[in-house]
C-alpha cells in the first residue's frame, strides 16, 4: 500500500521568512503602516490577502477597495519574487536533499502542501523540483490554513487517502489544517512544541526513523 508525505515549504525545506518580511516592510511603509517582526511571525502559513488584512489592522488611511488591496498584494509578491531570485541551490541543506532521496527510495511519495503561490518557482530556484512527485499550493486552493483544503488536495494529487497520509509543518496552522485533514501531523521547528501533533521531529533527518 503507498504512503504519502506531505510538506509545507516554508520553514521546512526552505527559509524565506526574511523576503517575505522585507517585502511586507516595503509595502507596509509605504502607506505609513506600523510593522515588525512580532506582526510578520502571524503571517507565517497565511494566505496573501489574509496576510494583508493582518497587516491593514494598522493603517490609518483613507477605507480601500477590493480591487486596491489585489493591487497591494500583488505588489507585495513582485517584490518578494525579485528577492526570491537571491536563492540558489545553497539555500536547502544536504540533511533535506539526502532524506527526501532516501524517503523516496523507501517507496514514500512525496508533495509539497504549501499556501505559497510561488513554491514551483521557489523549488526551481533550489533545484529541488524532482524530489517530490506533486505540488499542491497557493494556485490550486481557495482557502488556507488551517483549513485542510491544501493538504487534501495533496493526497488526491498522489492518489492517496487521507488516512495514509503524514505531512510535516512548522506552524501551528499547519498541523491544525493536517490534523483536520486526517492526517498524521509532524512537528518540526516552533511547531515541535504543539500539543497537536503526533510526532515531534528535531531534525529534519528525524523522519528516517519515523518512517523505516
Amino acid at each position: 500500500m503507498e504512503k504519502g508525505i506531505i510538506f509545507d515549504l516554508d520553514g521546512v525545506i526552505v527559509f524565506t521568512d526574511r523576503f517575505h518580511y522585507k517585502a511586507w516592510k516595503k509595502l507596509a511603509d509605504e502607506y505609513g503602516i506600523y510593522f515588525d517582526e512580532v506582526i510578520n511571525n502571524r503571517l507565517r502559513g497565511v494566505s496573501r490577502m489574509d496576510s494583508l488584512e493582518i497587516i491593514l489592522e494598522r493603517y490609518e488611511g483613507a477605507p480601500l477597495s477590493a480591487q486596491e488591496k489585489e493591487k497591494m498584494a500583488e505588489k507585495k509578491n513582485e517584490t518578494y519574487k525579485e528577492y526570491l531570485k537571491e536563492m540558489t541551490p545553497a539555500d536547502v541543506t544536504d540533511e533535506v536533499r539526502d532524506t527526501l532521496k532516501e524517503l523516496r527510495k523507501r517507496g514514500y511519495k512525496l508533495a509539497i502542501g504549501s499556501s505559497s503561490k510561488n513554491a514551483t518557482f521557489i523549488l526551481e530556484q533550489v533545484k529541488l523540483t524532482d524530489a517530490f512527485d506533486k505540488i499542491s499550493d497557493g494556485n490550486n486552493i481557495t482557502k488556507s490554513k488551517p483549513d485542510p483544503e491544501v493538504f487534501v488536495k495533496a493526497a488526491e494529487f498522489l492518489g492517496i487517502p487521507a488516512e495514509d497520509c503524514a505531512v510535516v509543518e512548522d506552524a501551528e496552522a499547519g498541523i491544525d489544517a493536517a490534523k483536520a485533514a486526517g492526517m498524521i501531523a509532524c512537528g518540526i521547528g516552533d511547531a515541535a512544541g504543539y500539543d497537536r501533533i503526533d510526532v515531534r521531529l528535531s531534525t529534519f533527518a528525524d523522519l528516517l526513523e519515523q518512517f523505516k
